[in-house]
């Protein structure tokens, strides 16, 4: 693999993971709001379920002390392409100040686990549909 095709693939491999977390964040309020408004969308199984794996996926990681596998590829991407593991790209400048935040570790167990819990809670909130 070229260094190019590397640093392509980990802009790629970030946008992509930018598109999980506005999915896992942004699902949770259209499911609340939507519950109550009658959205019959936000009650379908496979959605939620998708939605509360990939949120304890995420809790479960955080608890373990490891990082998230896509952040692990994106990385050996950038060590590929011969770049800082956060280099110079536009897409990756902007993406990862969006995605990594310099917080303490705890700081991510507490608010993933908390933010699980909610996923689940909304289970008990807005039934799905058989």
């Amino acid at each position: 693999m070229t260094p190019t095709t590397a640093a392509l693939l980990a802009d790629a491999l970030l946008a992509l993971h930018v598109g999980i977390v506005l999915f896992v964040v942004g699902l949770l309020p259209l499911v609340l709001v939507g519950g109550a408004r009658g959205w019959r969308w936000v009650r379908h199984r496979g959605l939620r379920l998708t939605h509360l794996g990939l949120m304890l996926f995420i809790a479960a990681q955080a608890w373990l002390g490891r990082l998230c596998p896509l952040t692990v590829w994106e990385q050996d991407l950038r060590r590929l392409a011969g770049q800082d593991i956060y280099g110079e790209s536009f897409i990756e400048h902007w993406l990862s100040r969006l995605l990594y935040w310099d917080l303490p570790w705890w700081v991510f167990v507490a608010a993933y686990t908390g933010f699980a819990g909610l996923v689940a809670g909304a289970w008990r909130w807005v039934r799905t549909d058989q």
